[in-house]
């Protein structure tokens, strides 16, 4: 056979080979595709069943329904909590549903089960990763499960014990300022100094780490990027064509998130350089009790394996931003509450003069003494909800109520709704601390207030906040009396952790 021959035959054959190949990559695309539509059109006929509006967008879904500020949002929330008491369906855009879960007996379903956090389109915590990465609050599975094994040393009794003095100090910087705000007899913003002040206590107990960022200004930059890198989280997640990593990289919303990664990750290396360089050999050696990032460092699975650098950041990451941001909410919106309602804020202070006497410090016997201070405490929680809502993923189908949910649903546990459905809270929106009392306590399901979430992915650090918010407002109620600027407006401000639009103002006096 000639070369022209043999040419022409190897071109015959490749052009025949990559017809195959065609055919049997677009039959395999075509069958992927029929396959996602039949799953998707089996899937929606669940989804339909359940409580929910119809007449949505084709493609924009219910996205456009919500109102942009946050109080008339939570107001609309309110209205279909009142319409579906127990759970309702909402679509993000034309394929995905979001089921929003608010009620003890729905909530406890999926609270109950370790189910990872909802990651890809529809999930709100795919946003957060490349600011805290696979840490405690993000992870799933065998890594979560492994992380909280390691990490729950660290908030032993015996270890959080030995905060009340770094609680007690760091306060004590917080009503410096208050007393300067008394000797001009003005009222002054609560929600900026009191993150400070979360930031001065989480930095020292759980790293060591001092760098006197009470004093060093009114706003540190660290507590400004959080506060930026939650509400562009939760910004990019309600806005679908921003999900695409190659579109949202490129806005100038992306842009600042990047920096702000950037910047808040420089922290935390900062944290772990130092005491990388101090740590001993040996941990037992050190005089000092062992914070949360000595057991970072030195953890070690049944395998004898430690944490790899990047999952140490990922944690030190995950605890600056929950061991202050929500707990900076909670305390100043528990102050509104009592500032708000000077009835109770009296109680309070009647507690504490039995509790305290003379004394101004508070020690670890005192806590468990302060019963009423305690129910202030969960009713402004209540009210106000640090942490609005926390989402699920369904890895298996989920039965609830009549319906059954396929595997990979995603569930918001709206932990805001929760704390204000009318079928289980009378007067849901009135401050009203006795229904913390003891009795009604226990007439309640245990699942209708979930501040720190619950079951086995509950807040590993709860009764460190705890423990923080009651030296904290013990400290200031027993010194101060305190009001509303009647001159300022606050609003509500939902994002990653509730915050207060344009600040919370104070008059406060001595008592």
């Amino acid at each position: 056979m000639s070369t022209s021959g043999v040419s022409a035959g190897w071109t015959g054959y490749m052009s025949l080979a990559w017809s195959l190949l065609s055919v049997a990559f677009a039959t395999f695309i075509i069958a992927k595709v029929s396959l996602a539509v039949y799953q998707y059109r089996k899937w929606r006929k669940v989804y339909d069943k359940c409580p929910g509006e119809t007449d949505n967008h084709w493609f924009y879904g219910e996205i456009k329904k919500f109102p942009t500020d946050c109080e008339s949002r939570l107001k609309f929330q309110y209205k279909k909590v009142c319409r579906y008491p127990r759970f309702y369906r909402t679509w993000i855009g034309p394929i995905v549903p979001n089921i929003l879960v608010h009620h003890p007996d729905t909530v406890k379903i999926l609270l109950k089960t370790s189910e990872p956090k909802p990651r890809g389109y529809g999930g709100t915590y795919e946003y957060a990763i490349p600011w805290l990465g696979e840490g405690l609050l993000l992870s799933g599975g065998a890594r979560w499960a492994r992380a909280r094994r390691l990490l729950t040393p660290a908030f032993h009794f015996d270890i959080l014990r030995q905060y009340l003095k770094i609680y007690n100090d760091s306060c004590n910087i917080l009503m410096n300022k208050i007393d300067g705000a008394i000797r001009t007899s003005t009222s002054f913003e609560l929600f900026n100094p009191v993150s400070l002040c979360t930031l001065d206590i989480i930095l020292r107990c759980a790293f060591s780490y001092d760098n006197d960022c009470q004093i060093r200004g009114e706003v540190h930059p660290y507590v400004n990027a959080v506060n930026e890198l939650s509400e562009m989280w939760l910004e990019r997640a309600r806005t679908p064509w921003l999900h695409p990593d190659v579109i949202f990289k490129r806005t100038d919303l992306g842009r600042r998130f990047q920096t702000h990664c950037e910047y808040v990750h420089s922290v935390s290396e900062d944290i772990i350089n130092r005491r990388r360089a101090t740590i001993p050999d040996d941990p037992a050696k050190n005089i000092r009790y062992l914070d949360f990032l000595d057991i970072l460092l030195t953890a070690k699975d049944d395998t004898g394996a430690g944490l790899t650098t990047e999952e140490i950041r990922n944690e030190v990451d995950t605890f600056l931003f929950e061991g202050h941001d929500t707990t900076s909410s909670a305390l100043s919106w528990i102050l509104y509450s009592l500032a708000d309602n000077p009835q109770f804020q009296d109680r309070v202070q009647c507690e504490l003069d039995e509790v305290l006497g003379d004394r101004d410090e508070i020690e670890w016997s005192d806590l468990p003494k302060m019963e009423y201070l305690t129910m202030c405490i969960k009713e402004g929680m209540r009210l106000h909800s640090p942490v609005p809502f926390v989402q699920r993923q369904g890895t298996k189908p989920v039965q609830m109520d009549d319906i059954l949910f396929p595997a990979g649903t995603t569930f918001t546990i709206h932990i805001y709704n929760l704390h204000h459905n009318p079928e289980i809270w009378d007067r849901p929106f009135q401050y009203t601390p006795d229904r913390f009392s003891t009795e009604n306590s226990h007439k309640r399901d245990s699942y209708a207030f979930c501040p720190f979430s619950a079951g086995p992915r509950n807040c590993i650090g709860q009764n460190f906040a705890m423990n923080e918010e009651k030296v904290i407002l013990a400290k200031i109620l027993k010194k101060y009396k305190i009001h509303l600027d009647p001159k300022h407006t606050v609003r509500h401000k939902l994002a990653g952790v509730m915050r207060a639009e344009n600040g919370i103002r104070i008059v406060a006096s001595l008592r």
